[in-house]
């Protein structure tokens, strides 16, 4: 049996051990083969001087934000456990057994499916990390993971309901429902995200019921949620119910007032305070943990983007010049990409450490202040300066 195919459950016994111990079994054929490993004999982490000593990273908690100390970062695959989580409305407990995905609007056909109905259907599994519209410099971007995903094609759903012409947005509705004041009056919503119809079809996005070789966790939307590679996270609605198309914009919350980057530009060379909704996600690199063996540095980080290849990344120590670094040639579309960088001759006493990357159509992540000003913290994406005390 071929050990690559996601229906093998040797692979997937392979994954959970794999992501449970940083350490895979299999070729390049089914796993990287290029990791940033756990510490090697007498290797040693040296600590950033930039974070604060009240700086901790708690356990996973019902109905709390949690991210990870992306210091400690030893794995193309990121624990569920550490996977980071955002809660809107709470956690529902959705019933495996009684589940309903609802697909509804305007289609020639509404369907209906039960978990088993999903499960019977031809899966998919794809590596995809990504991070919170919200991820930035306060955590250390703690807010990211990536993960093997495992489920159905979105787009061959749609496809077989039949999208009508009139059709113009898909909404995606979660289980997890709150309480919104609007304009005085208290009332029952859903978490929800929207797509444009051409968004929706594209043939990468998937509805998930497994992560990592595991039946999709409680936290991470148990039974099913929606997988948009390339989009930051609030894409990637938990606890499914409801695929609904309409011919009009969807303005929830969390498409029309929340998750919306408020930033000034130059529109028709006039300068202009624009408001967009959090969507895919912008090229960013960061360089998150450097280890010492001997005279040696070893400088590492991630890259994240919405899928486009990637050209380069580098590394500028203090006022030096940019340096290339080392890219996990493993690391696929749509996962981060880890990356790596020598750092020869490290001399005693404090340094900076920032990293840049480019995309094959020269894109280059810039310095924060030669980003558009922003009043809201949403895609946070600039070069992140990190501070370091080498040792005599």
């Amino acid at each position: 049996m071929n050990s690559e195919n996601p229906e093998n459950p040797e692979r997937r016994k392979l994954l959970k051990s794999a992501v449970g111990t940083s350490a895979l079994a299999l070729g390049v054929s089914a796993f990287p083969s290029w990791l940033m490993p756990a510490l090697a004999q007498g290797e040693v982490e040296v600590p950033f001087s930039d974070v604060p000593d009240t700086f901790r990273v708690l356990p996973v908690r019902p109905g709390s934000t949690h991210y990870q100390d992306t210091s400690k970062i030893d794995s193309h695959y990121t624990s569920n456990d550490d996977f980071y989580l955002v809660q809107h409305y709470g956690q529902p407990e959705v019933d495996n057994a009684s589940y309903q995905l609802r697909v509804t609007g305007l289609v020639d056909r509404p369907l209906t499916f039960s978990l088993d109905q999903l499960r019977a259907r031809q899966t998919i599994e794809k590596d995809v990390g990504f991070e919170c519209g919200g991820n930035g410099a306060r955590l250390f971007h703690g807010l990211v993971g990536n993960a093997s995903w495992r489920g159905v094609s979105l787009r061959d759903i749609l496809m077989e309901a039949g999208i009508k012409p009139e059709g113009k947005e898909i909404v995606f509705f979660g289980a997890d429902i709150g309480e919104e004041e609007l304009r005085g009056r208290t009332v029952e919503t859903a978490f929800a995200r929207s797509l444009s119809v051409e968004d929706a079809l594209n043939e990468n996005n998937m509805l998930a019921f497994e992560m990592n070789g595991e039946p999709l966790p409680h936290f991470h939307g148990k039974p099913v949620r929606l997988l948009i590679p390339g989009w930051y996270g609030v894409a990637n609605v938990k606890w499914l119910t409801q695929i609904h198309v309409q011919d009009t914009r969807y303005m929830g919350r969390f498409m029309g007032r929340d998750y919306v980057t408020l930033k000034r530009e130059e529109v028709g060379g006039q300068e202009r305070w624009v408001e967009n909704s959090v969507t895919k996600m912008n090229l960013k690199s960061v360089v998150v943990r450097v280890t010492k063996s001997g005279a040696d540095h070893k400088v590492t980080g991630f890259i994240l983007n919405d899928g486009t290849p990637i050209r380069s990344v580098e590394v500028k120590i203090d006022n030096g010049p940019w340096q290339q670094a080392m890219i996990d040639p493993a690391a696929s579309q749509f996962t981060w990409k880890l990356f790596q960088f020598d750092w020869k001759d490290a001399q005693p006493g404090e340094h900076s450490i920032v990293s840049r990357v480019t995309d094959i159509n020269g894109n280059v992540q810039l310095p924060q202040d030669q980003l558009p000003e922003r009043a809201s913290y949403w895609e946070e994406f600039g070069q992140f300066p990190r501070t370091i005390n080498i040792g005599a």
